[in-house]
């Protein structure tokens, strides 16, 4: 039997990483999709590149089987200066993650018309933000998606479970459903769990560690690799409804 062949351009939702550049030549160039991570601590139980692998996740499943779609290889190390009271975090900070999108996506538009930036941290906002504000300024069309829970959207799909900000169930049952032999069980315990508006002051100025001394912002009771696919699932849902909307309205280069 003969090995099974790389993916190619000629696939639709290919990956820039395996590609060859012929090959993305030909191809439609329409949408080209950047997953934005994070190396941070999550908890005792979880990996330091939890976010990254969410992120990325989210982003192939979404972006498989959409012509003109390209899918960038990710930035894993993001702005994380709130967990770097944890060895192993690691963070460029602010500005530098900013900087780092702005050239990325001044590049990028010189082969695809779009650039979506799938981000799978929330300290990434802001820096994200400010990106997306230069590169239109100049006239180039980015976006952002952000891979968060919502309540409305576990609502709609008839799920009971209040999302958490970090390393807490939502994202110990994705991790569950993704990668479960990095996942130590045993050794997840709850933490801070507040409402994220209520302890972001303290976060910000005395850093997570200073707040909750595992790390974890909620409680990872309950998690299961079941209900980490239903929000997987969910998650890719909602980033294919920003993808869809963007092909609708992007023409292709080629």
């Amino acid at each position: 039997m003969p090995a099974r062949r790389p993916s190619t351009p000629a696939d639709t939702g290919f990956s820039l990483a395996t590609a060859h550049w012929p090959d993305v030549e030909a191809a439609a160039r329409r949408v080209l999709v950047v997953p934005v991570g994070s190396l941070e601590q999550h908890g005792a139980h979880l990996p330091l590149d939890t976010d990254t692998r969410i992120a990325v996740a989210v982003a192939e499943r979404a972006c498989a089987g959409r012509d003109g779609v390209a899918l960038a290889p990710a930035i894993a190390i993001g702005t994380s200066g709130e967990h770097a009271g944890f060895p192993g975090t690691l963070s460029i900070g602010h500005v530098a993650l900013s900087t780092l999108l702005v050239e990325l996506g001044r590049h990028a538009s010189l082969h695809w018309p779009v650039m979506v930036l799938a981000n799978g941290h929330g300290g990434n906002a802001g820096a994200i933000t400010d990106a997306l504000g230069q590169l239109r300024a100049e006239g180039r069309d980015c976006h952002a998606w952000h891979a968060a829970v919502r309540p409305a959207m576990l609502a709609a799909a008839g799920i009971t479970l209040t999302p958490d900000a970090h390393a807490g169930r939502v994202e110990t049952s994705i991790m569950l459903a993704l990668a479960p032999g990095d996942v130590r069980l045993d050794a997840a315990a709850p933490g801070e769990t507040r409402p994220l508006n209520e302890i972001m002051s303290d976060l910000r100025t005395r850093g997570v560690r200073q707040v909750s001394p595992g790390g974890v912002l909620g409680d990872p009771a309950g998690a299961s690799a079941a209900e980490g696919e239903v929000l997987l699932a969910l998650l890719v849902a909602d980033l294919a409804v920003t993808l869809g909307r963007l092909l609708d309205a992007a023409s292709d280069v080629s």
